[in-house]
């Protein structure tokens, strides 16, 4: 990812330290609107018709929306998901952890208007359904993708389910990731483009970091080779298990040596220590 290394030079001295603790602090203030004022919430939700017609203020505001109306649960996440996300951003650094989050809000926005836009022509004009728009969208799937971006980071890390089970991350994104699928195969498009604009950020996390040159057929080859050369030979005389290839020393003559085989040798050529980055490498003809 050289780009990101790139942005990160240039713009990392603007990357907000501690951004998980403004989005929760969004959230408990909407949480508050949501209690006081319920009404009020219709003002703020990323509605793109709106938008269009001079409420700007909806690009951010829709981030206030509470992701629960029970305040238990809703400090229950708090607490989640900041732990979750200091964890992230000790890991990952300010700056990535900073375009992780605003490319999943900015995403989402973009979700938004790519749906206003399709619905716009499938109709032929503004149509009732399409001034709700945004009441489908929230932070919901950005949290979530903090959880899997998280578990994808500390797969082998254990949490308390309910307090009481033991769990691995890795299971519970997998039970997370298979619900999210479901629904959105059982939403409509508008339930659609709202999970996969939302997640879209974690999608490009992942792809981002996985190694697909290993799945391609020269790589296959070479692992195969490897493999092949790499199996134990049946013994040498006087029952030594290892012999280094260069010297002829075995594990009989010195206990003490290592042995090791070289994959970029074609054959079953195996090394002790002292020669194992010295040796010239044996091609076939």
């Amino acid at each position: 990812m050289n780009w990101l290394n790139k942005m990160e030079r240039r713009f990392g001295r603007f990357a907000v330290p501690n951004l998980i603790l403004y989005l929760i602090g969004a959230y408990l203030i909407g949480f508050v609107l949501y209690r006081m004022a319920p009404g009020f919430l219709s003002y703020l939700v990323l509605s793109p018709y709106h938008i269009l017609h001079g409420e700007i203020w909806r690009l951010v505001t829709w981030v206030l929306m509470p992701t629960d109306s029970n305040l238990f649960f809703l400090m229950i996440m708090a607490l989640l998901y900041y732990q979750l996300g200091t964890a992230l951003e000790r890991t990952w650094g300010t700056f990535r952890f900073n375009v992780y989050i605003f490319s999943g809000i900015l995403f989402t926005v973009l979700g938004a208007f790519l749906l206003y836009a399709i619905m716009y022509v499938i109709n032929g004009g503004v149509s009732l359904g399409m001034l709700s728009i945004g009441y489908g969208f929230s932070t919901n799937y950005i949290n979530m993708s903090i959880f899997l971006a998280f578990a994808l980071t500390y797969p082998e890390m254990q949490v308390m389910l309910m307090f009481v089970v033991p769990v691995k991350m890795k299971w519970m994104a997998a039970v997370y990731g298979i619900l999210t699928v479901l629904q959105f195969v059982e939403s409509d498009w508008t339930g659609r483009i709202s999970i996969f604009m939302s997640l879209l950020n974690f999608i490009i996390f992942f792809l981002s970091t996985r190694d697909f040159r290993r799945y391609t057929p020269h790589e296959i080859h070479r692992r195969q080779q490897f493999k092949a050369q790499t199996r134990r030979p049946a013994g040498y005389p006087g029952g030594a298990k290892h012999k280094c290839a260069v010297c002829g020393r075995t594990d009989l003559d010195d206990p003490t040596l290592e042995f090791r085989f070289c994959s970029k040798c074609e054959g079953n050529y195996e090394y002790c220590q002292e020669h194992l980055f010295t040796h010239q490498h044996k091609r076939s003809i």
